[in-house]
């Protein structure tokens, strides 16, 4: 089954781009997914605005036990673990979902210019995943009835703002329910919903030169 990572990765994955909408973006929505899954497996507990390492053994999936040793040896708060290390969490997963054969990995010819390219052999299970999740941001239903990844899929994908699942139309006509569905990563962790809502100051800085890497 895929981990929450592999299923923002795919998210916000662009056919004609060859790889992720915005790798900068990117990187910060699957570095905030990894930390979302690692705290509903109860791997992570927040406490006094420091994220420490709660849960027993590793996970077993490559990045999420990368990101947990991590933490495990310099706690912070949610913030600064979602602006810390997000490039190499971005390059794990693509890396892991190559190796299952759900994606094809090519470098370009000069890496530090043309970086990488990847394609996803199956374009109908992203296209189903967008659909699932657009479903979920229009849906009549209760917020706290959306299961837990699937609200915080539709919170990180409304504040990267990816077009292919809420265009800029549909997160002003359901702004209370992103509203919502944001609200209910505080049930996990207070400072996840915080992140999450901080997200886009948090990139406009990080592509600013400020945000490190």
């Amino acid at each position: 089954m895929d981990t929450l990572p592999h299923r923002m990765y795919l998210l916000a994955y662009d056919e004609a781009a060859r790889g992720p909408y915005d790798r900068t973006r990117t990187g910060f929505l699957v570095r905030i997914a990894a930390l979302v899954d690692l705290t509903l497996r109860g791997h992570l507990r927040e406490r006094d605005g420091a994220v420490r390492v709660t849960g027993p053994g590793p996970v077993g999936d490559p990045v999420l036990d990368r990101v947990l040793e991590e933490i495990a040896a310099s706690p912070h708060g949610f913030k600064h673990l979602a602006r810390r290390h997000r490039t190499q969490t971005l390059q794990a997963v693509e890396d892991q979902l190559a190796a299952r054969g759900q994606l094809t990995v090519e470098r370009g010819r000069i890496p530090v210019l043309s970086g990488r390219h990847t394609t996803v052999p199956d374009p109908d299970a992203v296209r189903a995943l967008h659909a699932h999740v657009t479903a979920i941001l229009c849906a009549a239903t209760s917020a706290h009835e959306v299961a837990l990844e699937d609200a915080a899929l539709v919170a990180l994908a409304a504040a990267g703002r990816l077009g292919s699942v809420a265009s800029g139309g549909d997160r002003r006509r359901h702004r209370a329910r992103i509203d919502d569905l944001t609200g209910r990563l505080g049930e996990l962790a207070p400072g996840l919903e915080t992140t999450v809502r901080g997200l886009r100051t948090t990139m406009i800085a990080a592509q600013g030169g400020m945000g490190g890497s």
